[in-house]
């Protein structure tokens, strides 16, 4: 169950940091992500470890800061890393950035992460708009007494990922020329990498890509009523496709390769915000 003073707490925080921000987005950076906030307009900056209840990011790759920032003038806030529940840091780190989110009046949650291709015609450095997902982490963060907060006891997850959303990142896409898969983003809890067999089940499943993280924001965020939009760096072949081990070192050097086409989407992505209603 989420301690919904720890996120209050964390919320407070950012109130005082950033007394006077409207964002109508917030984005959730993950691994090798971080990078991209240095295309937006900064306006603002706060440490996660001055969050009560966030606190430093224990993965390399995730830069731990929240920046409140702006591009085609859509204010922002942006979430440069992620905790995950393998951390052992319970649910609230996990829930912290989407009730900021909310709490701040923002509509849309923006998901983003690396993650390990099913396919084997894919190749690293692709990045692919998440269309569904598959929860195989065994848990979900609304579990324990039901909190008005996150939505109704039992939310409903037809659509979780924005099919306008969706449309208006493969029109960035084409915009800037840059390809775009799309897929199902599977998740496990981690953090080991999948088995050879787990991959050759989870493709059978519907599985394009793998991770261990993303499921869970996604859940609160769709239950929260927040609009939602997810997509995944494929920075590796997932296990038993490619003859060799899997790395994260393997995971942040694909990303920091990938770099230039994902701050050139991103950036395009929020223009064509820019003339959507949020």
């Amino acid at each position: 169950m989420i301690n919904q003073d720890e996120l209050k707490k964390a919320w407070n925080a950012v109130q005082a940091a950033f007394p006077k921000a409207k964002p109508k987005i917030g984005m959730v950076l993950g691994s090798g992500w971080s990078d991209v906030a240095e295309s937006f307009e900064k306006l603002g900056e706060i440490s996660y470890a001055d969050i009560p209840g966030l606190g430093a990011t224990g993965v390399v790759g995730h830069a731990g800061r929240l920046l409140w920032c702006r591009s085609s003038g859509i204010e922002t806030f942006l979430f440069q890393g992620r905790r995950h529940v393998y951390e052992g840091v319970g649910w609230e780190a996990v829930a912290i950035p989407l009730f900021i989110i909310k709490s701040a009046g923002a509509s849309t949650a923006f998901l983003t992460n690396a993650a390990g291709g099913t396919h084997p015609q894919w190749t690293p450095g692709d990045l692919m708009i998440i269309t569904d997902h598959i929860n195989m982490m065994g848990v979900t963060p609304l579990l324990g007494a039901h909190d008005p907060f996150w939505g109704p006891r039992f939310p409903d997850q037809s659509n979780v990922y924005d099919k306008d959303l969706r449309a208006v990142l493969a029109r960035a896409g084409e915009n800037a020329g840059i390809p775009l898969r799309e897929g199902v983003y599977f998740a496990g809890t981690g953090p080991t990498y999948e088995t050879p067999a787990e991959v050759r089940a989870w493709r059978t499943l519907g599985a394009d890509a793998v991770g261990m993280s993303t499921v869970p924001e996604a859940i609160l965020a769709n239950a929260a009523g927040l609009r939602v939009a997810g997509l995944s760096c494929i920075t590796n072949m997932a296990s038993g496709i490619l003859d060799q081990p899997l790395t994260h070192e393997e995971v942040t050097n694909t990303t920091r390769q990938s770099m230039q086409n994902m701050k050139k989407l991103i950036l395009q992505f929020w223009a064509e915000l820019a003339n959507e209603p949020l």
